[in-house]
């Protein structure tokens, strides 16, 4: 899922990868909104909530949505920076955030009983941030998982090729069948977090860890089963 960059990606790849993420986002979006009061993945609503706050001379207010959102650029322009120095085509290049997200949504629960509300939300937008520029340096922004906004904008133009019918009916069913994906993983995370809260975080964890350890362990796996293909068909001969 995160070891096939451009060409060499498939729909299947990116598939496997919205529906894991957008999951794992309506996790995040639901705590942020229910548990601290902040939405994660709503940076356009952070801007016009600023705006107001900031018309309105309330300037304290404001500061923390200015901070949120400068949160959310940073890391992703980090984890850019990070990648790009790593190398994209790198085989563990995506270990280190992965990871760095487990253990975020693994201690939230901790955290928040720690730290104030306001900083224990500031750590789900930075995993949002971070989040987001992963899926779009993978997938070539194809997939986004954060936010719903493009991905319905992109749906309703992909209804509308199907409608069409011919070629474009064909090529907009790949379309279609991600986007719905997506919005399905991030409400079904959303509804998953509001009915068991903080313990709730354990399936996208357990989700996480097991992509990590696919991509991770693919690869030899496949070598060694090719290696002893190989020797039987020796063998055979």
């Amino acid at each position: 899922m995160l070891r096939h960059l451009g060409k060499r990606r498939s729909f299947r790849h990116n598939f496997k990868l919205a529906v894991l993420l957008s999951l794992t986002a309506g996790f995040i979006n639901a705590a942020g909104f229910i548990a601290f009061g902040v939405l994660t993945t709503n940076v356009t609503g952070h801007a016009a909530l600023f705006a107001e706050q900031a018309a309105t001379l309330q300037w304290a207010t404001a500061q923390m949505i200015a901070l949120w959102m400068l949160l959310f650029l940073l890391d992703a322009y980090s984890f850019s920076l990070i990648i790009s120095a790593i190398g994209r085509d790198r085989r563990f290049a995506y270990v280190v955030p992965v990871l760095l997200e487990i253990t975020v949504l693994s201690t939230e629960k901790v955290s928040a009983g720690i730290l104030r509300d306001s900083c224990a939300g500031r750590l789900l937008f930075i995993m949002m941030g971070m989040q987001n520029a992963m899926v779009s340096l993978v997938s070539d922004s194809v997939v986004r998982t954060t936010h719903l906004t493009g991905t319905f904008t992109d749906l309703g133009i992909e209804l509308a090729d199907w409608c069409k019918g011919g070629d474009l009916q064909r090529m907009a069913i790949s379309g279609i069948k991600l986007r719905l994906s997506i919005i399905l993983c991030f409400l079904t995370g959303a509804i998953f977090f509001r009915r068991f809260h903080f313990p709730a975080f354990y399936i996208p964890v357990l989700l996480l860890a097991g992509m990590l350890a696919y991509d991770i362990l693919s690869i030899p796996v496949r070598r060694k089963l090719l290696r002893f293909n190989e020797r039987q068909a020796g063998t055979g001969k």
